[in-house]
């Protein structure tokens, strides 16, 4: 437990700490009055208001759109099954500006939407809906469908078998035992929505700011420390209330159910009804997650002089955003690969660790250890990339020339996937074996190389996948600490919308097209690695 707790004590509580004391503290002492004055502005109040119910209202949508799919996913056998799988899973990783790039071009200006039927939704609450749906659906169907695809069918049809009905059948048997892993996913996605950036930036408009933006507006904008604290500080108690009910739901889950191969539990669709719920959802995924990155595409080859590569073309020049870059932004691309494969070894080795002391020790100490691997998954992403800037500018951490200042700001949101992947995979390593091993001479290093590792091979694989494509995509903290000269995709991408210009705006859609096939290459090649039986929460 030593190596990750130095890691997010030197690199996440550290910067979040500095700054937040920047921002409360002078020189006659701390200023706590500041969080009475802060949140008694209307402004801040209507953010505070915002950022609630829309979260709200985006985890009640994802939920309602998206378990259907989860029980399409865990019940049926249809062609195609494990691609749409690995489909409906890009959204998640990829970053939120590419998300709110893809629905700008779907409805906003000069939109899909707007050519053909003159409406445009981008600075409209429905935007910002949409794509959160759109970025959560895979929550919900992997989480929920996950365990949903284990459960035994049989104790709904014993049910079913003494008079109940299909609905009563589902009410009292298969709910129950979905209902902490529903919770857990709902749990997810309000705390994703509820700490939304890239989304709410790109469709909100000045009209709309969740605590994210804000924090973010005050910081780099206005250079309002004291009251960036003040909502930093906010953000992180109710994150920390998210975390330890998301814990405890998972507790819950992890109770005795009677689980079954998946293998066993699906079938094609019989009668109508069932090929209509699959129709359903099959078109709910092509309008909702297909169809915008569709549009993502096509208006990347959408050039002023007909249809071709002219955008993709523009990328290797540095002067065609406008001055916008010191270099061309094609370079973007490989700072954000080799940024990414560093940031993916660090989260690695500080999740692998993680996961492993997770699996030997048990108690209230340790449930806390695991909380705070999730922290950075909800706390402000802007205040720990500002926090950097400010603390890592001394010997011996003068990093704020370096290279590595961006691939530990991405290892801190890849620590939570790897841990969360290998976690169940490595409860699941029988003991014994290791004592086992240990009775015939090996040393506690080779015990893990030769029990637990080739166990664990495949998740760990799995996990730097994930840890790979949230890492590439990674918004919030990099758009402070990425040097000009050094740009990654995404901060280029926000870059170049924030410019007018319909080459700019091509260029954006090009670098968000790239990035996407990144992310779903990535995807594809995770669903072949998936083992057979679902393994981690994602």
């Amino acid at each position: 437990m030593a190596v990750p707790l130095a890691f997010f004590g030197l690199f996440f509580a550290y910067p979040v700490t500095a700054i937040v004391g920047r921002g409360l503290k002078t020189d006659t002492g701390w200023q706590f009055d500041r969080f009475g004055e802060v949140l008694a502005r209307p402004d801040i109040a209507d953010v505070l208001w915002f950022t609630t119910w829309q979260a709200l209202a985006s985890t009640v949508l994802t939920l309602l759109i998206a378990l259907p799919g989860a029980y399409v996913f865990a019940r049926f056998e249809f062609p195609g099954k494990q691609l749409l799988r690995a489909v409906v899973t890009v959204p998640f990783v990829l970053p939120t500006v590419v998300v709110g790039t893809a629905f700008l071009a779907l409805l906003g200006r000069g939109g899909l939407l707007d050519e053909t039927a003159g409406v445009r939704l981008d600075t409209t609450v429905w935007a910002i809906l949409l794509a959160h749906v759109f970025f959560n659906y895979a929550v919900i169907v992997r989480t929920v469908g996950g365990l949903w695809a284990q459960l035994d069918p049989r104790q709904e049809e014993a049910a079913r078998v003494l008079g109940a009905g299909r609905f009563a059948a589902w009410r009292r048997v298969t709910l129950p035992a979905l209902a902490p892993a529903v919770a857990a996913a709902a749990l997810m996605v309000f705390l994703f929505t509820f700490s939304s950036f890239g989304v709410v930036l790109i469709l909100g408009g000045p009209a709309y700011s969740t605590l994210e933006v804000e924090v973010y507006r005050q910081t780099a904008q206005l250079l309002d420390l004291s009251t960036a604290a003040v909502l930093t500080m906010v953000q992180f108690a109710a994150i920390g209330a998210i975390l330890a009910l998301h814990a405890w739901t998972v507790r819950r889950r992890e109770t005795a159910l009677r689980l079954v191969d998946p293998g066993r539990t699906t079938h094609r669709p019989r009668g109508w009804a069932q090929r209509t719920l699959l129709g359903a959802v099959l078109l709910t995924i092509g309008l909702l997650i297909v169809a915008p990155l569709a549009v993502l595409v096509e208006r990347s080859f959408d050039a002023p002089g007909g249809y071709g590569l002219g955008f993709y073309r523009a990328l290797q020049d540095a002067g065609a955003g406008g001055g916008t870059f010191l270099v061309p932004p094609m370079e973007a691309i490989w700072n954000s690969l080799q940024y990414a494969l560093a940031a993916t070894a660090i989260a690695l080795v500080v999740g692998g660790l993680a996961a492993a002391a997770l699996t030997r020790r048990g108690g209230r100490f340790v449930r806390g250890f695991d909380a705070m691997l999730m922290l950075p998954l909800g706390v402000s992403a802007v205040t720990v990339g500002f926090g950097f800037l400010i603390t890592l500018d001394e010997p011996p951490l003068d990093l704020r020339t370096s290279w590595i200042l961006v691939p530990l700001a991405q290892a801190l949101v890849g620590v939570p996937f790897v841990v969360r992947t290998m976690l169940p995979v490595l409860r699941a390593v029988d003991g014994r074996l290791r004592e086992a091993a240990a009775v015939l001479g090996a040393s506690p290093l080779r015990a893990w190389r030769e029990v637990d590792l080739p166990l664990v091979r495949r998740a760990l694989l799995i996990a730097a996948g994930f840890a790979f494509a949230v890492s590439l995509g990674e918004f919030g903290a990099t758009v402070f600490i990425a040097r000009p000269d050094r740009p990654t995709l995404p901060v280029a991408v926000a870059r170049l919308l924030g410019r007018a210009g319909e080459l700019n705006y091509g260029q954006a859609m090009a670098l968000s097209t790239i990035l996407m096939l990144v992310c779903a290459v990535s995807l594809l090649l995770l669903e072949r690695l998936r083992p057979d039986k679902t393994s981690g929460e994602f």
